[in-house]
This record gives C-alpha cells, sequence and structure tokens, in this order.
C-alpha cells in the first residue's frame, strides 16, 4: 500500500493530523515541544482508498536525543511514496524549514506544504506567505478545528490506487452458474490466519526496553538514548516466528509517581491501556544495579492484568554477578512472579536475545492451554488424598469436581460444598500442583471456587 509520512519540525501538529486521518486517539498530543519521539505507522482509510500513515518526530538538533528523532523521521521520508511536510501557520516562515523542504523536494516524490493552524478566513493570507519555499502544493489547515482536511484528502487521492470496479451485472441463466461457483468455493478450505501474540516490553526508566525492542525484531525501530523517558508512545513492531506473528509494544518507561512530570502522566495510561491488549509481558530488570520497589509496583501490573511473564535481565555483560545469586534474588525480590522464566541478555550487543523468541512461543503455549477435565479431576483428587483440605469449623470441605472454562490464562473453576472455606494457601498448594503435573511455566493460573450451580453473575451479586 501507499504510505504517507507526515514531517516537520516540534510542535507544529503533525500527531494531531495523525490522528485526524486515523479517525482514532493514537499518537499522544500535547504542547510540549518534542513530545513525539518514535514513529507511529497506521493502516487508514480515505474514501474507501486503503495506505498507510507514518507519525514522525520533529525534526531538531537541540539535543543528542533529538537528533536520533530527527535521524529516524528522515529515514521514514525515504521509504515512504508521499510526504507531507507541516509548518505553524502562526509563526513566520523559517529558514530551517525552507531548507528541510527543500532537500525533501529533492527525493523526486509527492510532496505537499501544509501550512497547519489556519483556523479562521482571516488568518488563510498568512498560510500564503510561506510561497517562499517555491512548493507546488501549498495546503492551508486547521487540524484543530477541521478545516481545510477535505482539500488535503482530495490531494492524496490522486496517488492512490483507484476503487476495484463494481461487479458486472450478471445474465440469468449466468447467475445460476455463480451461485454454483460460490458454492463450490465455499467448500475450499480457506488458509487460517496467523495466530498472533501480543507482547509488552514494560520497565522502569532507561532499563533498556527501547533497545531489546530493536535487537528482537533486527532493526532500529525505536529511539534510543540515555535520556530517561526517551520513549513515550508506545511503539509497535511485528516480526513473524515459527508460523507465530508476534506484535511487540515498546512501552514508556515508568517513574516513581511523584516523579512523573507533563507528558509522562499520559505516557503511563497507554502503558495501561497497551497491558489490557497484551498476552506476555517481557519484564525488562537491569542487572547492573539493585533492583527496587518502582520494579516491583511494575511487576505487580503484570499480577494485575493476568499476563504470561518473562523476566529479562538485561545488561548482565555489565553486571558482574553470580548467576545462581542473582537468579536467587529475583526469585526473592519477585516472588509473585514465581512462575516467570529468567532469561539474562545484553539488548546492546544482541547477546542471548533470540533465545526470548522460543521462550514466548513455549510461555504462549501454557497461557492458551486447555487442560481436559478428565485429568484434572484426576490431579485433584489424589492432591486432596495426599494433603486433604483444611476443614471449616469442624465442617468437611470438598470439591466435587473441577473444569476449565477459559484460557489465556487458563481458568478453572473448582465446584464445592463451602467456596468461601478454601483457604488462599491450599488454593496455592492447588495452582503448584498444577505447574508441576501440566508444566506451566510463564503463565498465571486462576482458580474460581464455586458453588454447584453457581454463575459468574451470582458470585459478583
Amino acid at each position: 500500500m501507499i504510505t504517507i509520512a507526515l514531517l516537520g519540525r516540534p510542535n507544529v501538529g503533525k500527531s494531531s493530523l495523525f490522528n485526524r486521518l486515523a479517525k482514532e486517539r493514537i499518537a499522544i498530543t500535547s504542547d510540549v515541544s518534542g513530545t513525539t519521539r518514535d514513529t507511529q505507522t497506521r493502516a487508514i482509510d480515505i474514501d474507501g482508498r486503503q495506505c498507510f500513515v507514518v507519525d514522525t518526530g520533529g525534526l531538531d538538533e537541540s539535543s543528542a536525543l533529538f537528533e536520533s528523532v530527527k535521524a529516524k523521521s528522515l529515514q521514514s521520508a525515504q521509504k515512504a511514496d508521499i510526504i507531507l511536510y507541516l509548518v505553524d501557520g502562526k509563526m513566520y516562515p523559517d529558514e530551517e524549514d525552507r531548507k528541510l523542504f527543500y532537500s525533501l523536494s529533492k527525493l523526486g516524490k509527492p510532496i505537499a506544504l501544509v501550512v497547519n493552524k489556519i483556523d479562521n478566513d482571516k488568518e488563510s493570507e498568512r498560510a500564503w506567505e510561506f510561497g517562499s519555499f517555491g512548493a507546488e502544493v501549498l495546503l492551508p489547515i486547521s487540524v484543530s478545528h477541521n478545516r481545510g482536511t477535505v482539500a488535503l484528502k482530495q490531494w492524496l487521492l490522486q496517488f492512490l490506487p483507484p476503487l476495484e470496479e463494481e461487479p458486472l451485472e450478471l445474465e440469468e441463466d449466468e447467475d445460476d452458474f455463480f451461485e454454483e461457483f460460490v458454492q463450490d468455493r465455499e467448500q475450499i478450505p480457506q488458509e487460517p490466519e496467523e495466530p498472533i501474540i501480543n507482547i509488552g516490553i514494560i520497565g522502569r526508566v532507561n532499563v533498556g526496553k527501547s533497545s531489546l525492542l530493536n535487537a528482537l525484531v533486527g532493526e532500529d525501530r525505536a529511539v534510543v538514548s540515555d535520556v530517561a523517558g526517551t520513549t513515550i508512545d508506545p511503539v509497535d513492531e511485528s516480526m513473524f516466528y515459527n508460523e507465530f506473528k508476534l506484535r511487540f509494544v515498546d512501552t514508556a518507561g515508568l517513574r516513581r509517581r511523584g516523579k512523573i512530570e507533563g507528558i509522562e502522566r499520559h505516557a503511563l495510561n497507554r502503558t495501561q491501556a497497551v497491558l489490557e491488549r497484551t498476552d506476555i509481558a517481557l519484564l525488562v530488570l537491569d542487572a547492573s544495579e539493585p533492583f527496587t520497589e518502582l520494579d516491583e509496583r511494575i511487576a505487580g501490573m503484570v499480577e494485575k492484568f493476568e499476563l504470561g511473564c518473562i523476566i529479562v535481565l538485561n545488561k548482565w555483560d555489565k553486571a558482574q554477578k553470580d548467576f545462581k545469586n542473582s537468579i536467587e534474588g529475583v526469585r526473592d525480590r519477585f516472588k509473585f512472579l514465581s512462575y516467570a522464566p529468567i532469561i539474562t541478555v545484553s539488548a546492546l550487543s544482541k547477546k542471548r536475545v533470540p533465545k526470548i523468541l522460543d521462550r514466548i512461543l513455549d510461555v504462549y503455549a501454557n497461557y492458551a492451554r486447555r487442560i481436559p477435565t478428565s485429568k484434572l479431576n484426576a490431579l485433584f483428587k489424589e492432591t486432596s488424598i495426599r494433603h486433604p483440605i483444611p476443614s471449616d469449623k469442624g465442617k468437611l470441605v470438598k470439591i466435587y469436581f473441577a473444569t476449565q472454562f477459559d484460557t489465556c490464562p487458563p481458568r478453572i473453576a473448582l465446584v464445592m460444598n463451602r467456596p468461601k472455606a478454601l483457604h488462599f494457601s491450599y488454593k496455592r498448594y492447588l495452582i503448584n500442583q498444577l505447574r508441576e503435573t501440566f508444566e506451566l511455566e510463564g503463565t498465571p493460573i486462576v482458580l474460581i471456587p464455586r458453588k454447584r450451580g453457581e454463575s459468574d453473575e451470582d458470585r459478583e451479586s
């Protein structure tokens, strides 16, 4: 499909236009210069014609971080088919903008100069001051007031593939033949879609999440710098591995609540929204530094959203620690993630990073596992004989039967005579038995005690 890249200096409205074209609030927008740092791509529909639109970071060189952002934005321009260069119509034409537009024009691609923030007719004259850029196409718009966007879309449509022609009307005798043909086609087995595994990369700031994403997908997809909080918008990238489509999302690094500033508050909300749609979390920890209370709180989000989990000890090449003691330290600190496998890597050197891909497939297989009812009940019968359920004030507590009613993660109903009397320690014992018997590494297991005939609605009331 045709790709449209949105370029321009910081704070000219690229992310706002991106959201407007996508008809969805995807990119974080704010008055803070440099809010967008990583590229975002979304498939959109313009009058029924499909294309990709790419939101890029601002073209700025005020720091080493923004030099990296600019380089990645210019890479997007090289790959795109169409370029929309945005400028701020409330400002005077800038010489740096003029140079950037001229250099992009020399790429030989369709390019339009989009003068944003022209909010009313009185301001429209200011747009023509940008005629000194020598642009063949100049489009005054106001994203916030939705002015001029129709003309912008009309200009884009001339470069998008035309709609497919309407099917020819069939004569009556041809109609019967067509119905038979469709019925025959429906009997042909269709190719199944590739299963998708959604993976969220989480951790506090500067633990190497963006470097890990780049190492996993084999390209510099996310901007990497020593500046804490570089990633703001979640950055997603997909790859195929062993017949699975792996969709990685690099989330913003999290700080202690008192240190969260400005646009990072939006980033925290976006991180939680990502985890709601995630199957597996890669919890990235900095092996070269002591673990913190914040690491534990971030790990708690894995438990909150009931995700499969792999603990990634990054910067292992700098750690200079004994492997056995380090693993014991992780297990002691993150007891509630005792089910998560641990892998040591160096994202920058890519050492051991490929092993994460195999681990993801193993964990997802367990996360989506369905255990036959007969095997569940045989196991629970054996465990209750070996270790009887503690009584409730002298009264017998009994599990009648167990059945798994959902996956991702495995959810198992325990139909009992006294469900409220099942102590959490005995529930933990049952979960441990399930893990040992069915090798359910990497996934939480949810046990739900119920009375006979009780539904979810009954339990909530």
